[in-house]
Parts: C-alpha cells; structure tokens; sequence
C-alpha cells in the first residue's frame, strides 16, 4: 500500500515536478538528461521552458556530470547594418578605374579624357561664369516641370483611386499616355506650345507625372479592404479616411514613383535643351559636340549624375523620416 501510494505521488527531478516518479532502474544520466533538455512530462510547455530555462538548465546538467549544454547560435537572414555613405563606393571606384585606366594610357584622351583633365576643364568654365548660367537655367526649368508634374501626379492619383467614376475616366487615358513615348510628343508640343520654355517645361511634367501617379495609384489599389471596412466601423469620416488610411497606406508606394520622377526630370532635360536652346547644360553640351570638345560633354554628363544623386538621396532621406515607423529589411 505504501508502494503504491509513492510511485504514484509526484516527484521533482532538477529543481521541477514531473507529472510521473521516478521508476526503479532508471540511471541518473538519464534523468540528467531529461533535465538538460528542458523535457518534462505532461503538463509542461517544453518550448517555453527550453527558452526560459536554458541557463538554469546548462548548470544542473553541468552539476550532475553531465555535458553542458550549448545553445546553437542562428545565423541572421538580414542583409546586416548598412555602410556609411554606401551609395558612394561605386561611383568613386568607377572613377578610380577611369583614372587608372587614364594614367596607364589604356583610354584615347580625345574620346575619354582624364579625371583631371574633365575637372580642370570644369573648374575654367565655373570661373568663366558659363557653367554657372547653364546650371541654374537646367535647375530652374527641371524644377517648374517636376512640380506640375508631382501635383498633377498627386492628384490624379487620388481621384482615380478612391472614385470608381475618376477611375474610368483618368486611368485608361494615363496608361494610353504612358505607352506612347513621351519624347515623341516634342513634335506636336512644338507646334502646340512653342519652341520656348513652355514647352520643355510641359514635357518634363509628363515624364515626371507618369511614375507617381502609376505607384501612387498602386499603392491606394493595394490597401488591404480590412482597412476599409474597419473606418466604416469606426465611423471615421472622409477627411478622417484619407488621412489615417489612404495616405499611410500610399506612402511607399508615392515615394518609389517620386524618385523614378526626380530621375525622369534629368533625363528628360538632356534631350530638350538641344532642341531651340540657348542656355542650359544640355545646350552647352550640344555646341561642345560641334567643336568635338568630349571634355565639356563629360563636364555635363558628371553634373546630370551629380544632380540626379543629390536629389535621389534627399528624397530616400525624406522618406527614412516619413517612414519610420516601418521595419522592412533594409532598414
């Protein structure tokens, strides 16, 4: 009777209750290594007392002469933490081929001239008061064109995204415009507008609009209808809609279609100023052409790279600020 009363009476092995005694025959390594896994009987969560209880567990399998347990370390998906000033490595090594390359003699100095060369050349046409002129005529034509193109961008977006009757008549016409090649439209603006700076102007707001509103209206399509039905719920209004909903929700997907339009802006500045031009960086390219001086060319071209990077990287710090409260993998 008093067997039976003590194999049935729960027993503690390692400092925790098990739900059944220890049985005659059962060797202490084995019971060891019940209490080094972490394994209990029924009635214990064995994978929140592993977690809990590793350290306690790796000093009693330790003090009964057992192995010590190690917790095998995992090893991380995460691209890891970013470089400082990463976006910069491959540029400058771009450059420090190009003026390897140049010093070995290995580049024809009338097609591609030397680093030094194209910064010397650079410097002579800021101290003339010619570049300056060109850089600020681009910067002012680049920036009238990407803010009527970001408004019309915005805007359209919205209304063909939260209204089903904006839908019909603005998405079809957007893509029916974005398949037609905007720089085949110089022709006909010309004729519409000018050969002034309306019309280049014009024709940087297409480029420019085209990729916001595309992700712009991705990203409202994309809102999941829980959202939706949880404002209704909520009695939120339509002010109150767009602000706590649509626009956290649009957010990334505006800001990917803003930095394909401040890049869309220089290119699209390239080609116009070669056409009727008598200022601007693209013009002071297409008169280096003439007299073959490939010097200037790349003068140009290095502040269109400049620009376009300097505004990419404001745009994705404005972003980093916005969006903060999200954890995605680059981050």
């Amino acid at each position: 009777m008093t067997a039976m009363t003590t194999s049935a009476s729960p027993t503690t092995s390692a400092g925790r209750t098990t739900g059944a005694g220890p049985t005659r025959g059962t060797s202490p390594a084995a019971d060891t290594d019940r209490s080094a896994d972490g394994s209990t009987g029924a009635g214990t969560d064995t994978g929140a007392a592993t977690a809990v209880t590793t350290a306690p567990a790796v000093a009693a399998g330790a003090a009964a002469g057992g192995p010590p347990v190690r917790r095998r370390r995992r090893r991380g998906l995460a691209p890891g933490k970013p470089w400082p000033a990463s976006r910069l490595v491959g540029p400058l090594l771009l450059i420090a081929l190009w003026a390897a390359a140049s010093a070995a003699g290995r580049l024809d100095t009338g097609a591609i001239p030397a680093p030094w060369t194209v910064v010397r050349t650079g410097v002579h046409l800021w101290t003339d008061g010619t570049l300056t002129t060109d850089v600020l005529t681009s910067l002012e034509r680049a920036a009238y064109g990407f803010v009527i193109g970001l408004t019309a961008g915005v805007v359209l977006a919205l209304a063909s995204g939260l209204t089903r009757t904006g839908e019909a008549l603005i998405d079809g016409t957007v893509q029916l415009n974005r398949a037609i090649p905007t720089l085949g439209l110089i022709p006909l603006f010309i004729l519409w507008l000018g050969i002034g700076e309306t019309f280049k102007i014009a024709i940087i707001a297409i480029v420019v609009y085209i990729p916001i509103y595309l992700n712009t209206h991705a990203a409202l399509a994309g809102i999941d209808n829980r959202f939706v039905e949880l404002a209704e719920v909520q009695g939120l209004s339509k002010v109150q809609f767009i602000r706590q909903i649509v626009i956290p929700g649009a957010l990334p997907g505006f800001f990917v279609g803003l930095r394909l339009g401040v890049t869309g802006s220089w290119l699209g500045l390239v080609v116009l100023e070669q056409i009727n031009a008598t200022s601007g960086l693209g013009y002071m390219m297409f008169q280096a052409t003439n007299y073959g001086q490939s010097d200037v060319i790349l003068v140009g071209l290095l502040i269109y790279g400049v620009f376009g990077l300097l505004s990419d990287s404001a745009v994705r710090l404005i972003e980093r600020r916005v969006l903060s409260w999200r954890r995605t993998l680059s981050s």
